[in-house]
């Protein structure tokens, strides 16, 4: 590493990782190869917040989420404090179930070494945070089927299957999914109706795999807003098993899309919406997108940066 910045990194590690020996032997080359690297292991609710907001106190370089899409946000809230962009930089190991983020960004899911040497040896790249009712959003938010999906997914299915999981019990819940009523608005925009399933993308998918967002750019300061519409009764099975087994292209004709710096969304009856794998309910929601409010490590060629 002669010439080179030798970082200090903080490895936020989910606790159900904590004894793989591959990650523990990652951490130990990227010692060899020059960085600081230490972790903190999570023992209970609210300690990635906690480890996050106590690393970036102490003026560590990167902080890294060690585990899904959850702990990424988890991490990511305990360093966010709305007054702006923050100094350390962020990055991700990915040792989630669906990994969805990673995925979307090219980030190495079966390489904790290469993972890790992205987040010591690569500049970050400036990228949007998303904020909705006061919380955080990285990667994605779903309503309607995505939600239900992740929501019923038995853990231990999860467990065994991983991704593949949330396949499995969206195509055994089909006839069980009914549609939502409510009303979108933005900028230049505004759609009512009843929908079987939404999603606002940061990143590009969501549930195990599902592209709800192909062409988001994670730097541009803009939402994905994907909406599929109330479709007849006879055809909700087919097109929510094509939805999950496609992503958007397979609906695309169906659905309603744009995109936007902010979007709010009104139902009345109330909706559960997934954040980053974490369920809320409201019946109102308002989404903005905060351009370039996280510094983050990506592969050079990452899908989801914008490119002149």
């Amino acid at each position: 590493m002669s010439g080179e910045k030798r970082r200090h990194l903080r490895l936020v590690l989910h606790g159900k990782a904590a004894g793989r020996p591959e990650i523990r032997k990652a951490v130990e080359t990227i010692r060899k190869e020059g960085h600081k690297i230490d972790v903190r292991v999570t023992w209970e609710a609210g300690d990635s917040q906690l480890y996050a907001k106590e690393a970036a106190a102490q003026g560590v370089d990167t902080i890294v989420a060690g585990g899904g899409d959850g702990s990424l946000n988890e991490v990511v809230s305990g360093v966010v404090d709305g007054a702006g962009p923050i100094k350390c930089s962020l990055a991700l190991l990915p040792l989630g179930t669906a990994n969805d983020f990673a995925h979307g960004c090219g980030i190495p899911v079966d390489d904790p070494t290469a993972t890790l040497r992205l987040a010591a040896e690569t500049e970050p790249r400036p990228i949007d945070l998303c904020h909705i009712n006061g919380r955080v959003v990285v990667n994605m938010a779903t309503g309607g089927f995505g939600t239900r999906v992740t929501v019923e997914t038995d853990p231990n299915l999860k467990k065994w299957l991983g991704g593949a999981s949330y396949l499995l019990t969206g195509m055994k819940k089909f006839s069980e999914f009914g549609a939502e009523e409510g009303r979108l608005w933005g900028p230049g925009f505004e759609w009512e109706g009843k929908f079987v399933a939404l999603a606002v993308g940061n990143g590009r998918q969501a549930g195990g795999g599902i592209q709800l967002c192909p062409d988001a750019l994670i730097d541009d300061g803009l939402l994905d807003v994907v909406v599929l519409p109330e479709v007849p009764q006879e055809q909700i099975s087919e097109k929510l098993k094509a939805l999950v087994a496609e992503g958007r292209p397979a609906i695309e004709r169906e659905a309603v899309s744009t995109r936007l710096p902010w979007v709010e969304i009104e139902v009345p009856a109330g909706l559960h919406v997934n954040l980053d794998g974490e369920p809320i309910k409201d019946t109102r929601f308002r989404f903005e997108a905060f351009k370039h409010w996280l510094r983050f490590h990506l592969p050079e060629d990452s899908p989801v940066l914008a490119r002149s």
